[in-house]
């Protein structure tokens, strides 16, 4: 029985990690988009493009650590 628990505690670590680290990931892409969109305005498009790619396999290693704990 207490394996089962600790088992699911450590899971929930897990999954709260990536939601953090995925979170902090976004945070930096959105920051380094802006900077580079300051820098070179005519490039927005293919920047834009690029920041919302990377986020969303930012965001998709969050639902990889939900569906491999439970």
């Amino acid at each position: 029985m207490t394996t089962e628990i600790l088992a699911a505690i450590t899971g929930n670590l897990h999954v709260a990690f990536a939601a953090v680290a995925s979170a902090i990931a976004v945070g930096i892409i959105g920051s380094k988009a802006c900077e580079a969109v300051g820098r070179n305005p005519g490039a927005a498009t293919k920047i834009l493009v690029q920041a919302i790619l990377s986020t969303a396999f930012a965001e998709g290693i969050v639902f990889f650590a939900i569906f491999l704990v439970s």
